[in-house]
């Protein structure tokens, strides 16, 4: 964020990737691959550092190390979801995700090599969140990473 911020970005509102402002920046990203360079190679430097956990797209590509997590959720929900959060139609929100997704996969493609959402062979679990709240997203990976990440000893 504070890399999008010195570009002139303004990235703190929730719902600003789907923002015009939002897609500008991925428009950005396309022509110049400058800021996933940037932000990857910081992200793979805390990778290094042990005890950290990240919300990135290309980390589990990156870097071998780890526990790599995929949420699953539909178009059909994410527009649902979208609608309710930012009170606009069904038919706008699938557009504005699948336009919004369509660039962020040519970005890692072009850069990385990798079909995100594709390929999700990095992964060590893939966790189906269509009907589960936020909330039940929260609970469950914790259980998770307490259970097989941290393994406390008994």
């Amino acid at each position: 964020m504070a890399l999008a911020l010195k570009m002139g970005y303004k990235p703190r509102k929730k719902g600003w990737w789907e923002s015009p402002e939002g897609m500008r920046f991925l428009d950005q990203r396309l022509r110049d691959s400058m800021f996933d360079r940037k932000i990857d190679a910081q992200l793979l430097e805390w990778v290094g550092q042990g005890d950290v956990v990240l919300d990135s797209w290309t980390m589990p590509w990156l870097s071998k190390t780890g526990f790599k997590i995929w949420l699953d959720v539909s178009l059909e929900e994410r527009a649902r979801r979208l609608t309710h959060r930012d009170e606009i139609s069904l038919e706008e929100a699938k557009r504005i995700i699948t336009e919004k997704d369509g660039k962020t996969k040519r970005i890692y493609d072009q850069l990385y090599g990798f079909k995100l959402g594709e390929d999700l062979s990095p992964f060590d679990l893939i966790l189906d969140s269509e009907s589960l709240t936020s909330d039940e997203v929260f609970e469950t990976l914790s259980l998770v990473i307490d259970r097989l990440v941290l393994k406390p000893s008994r």
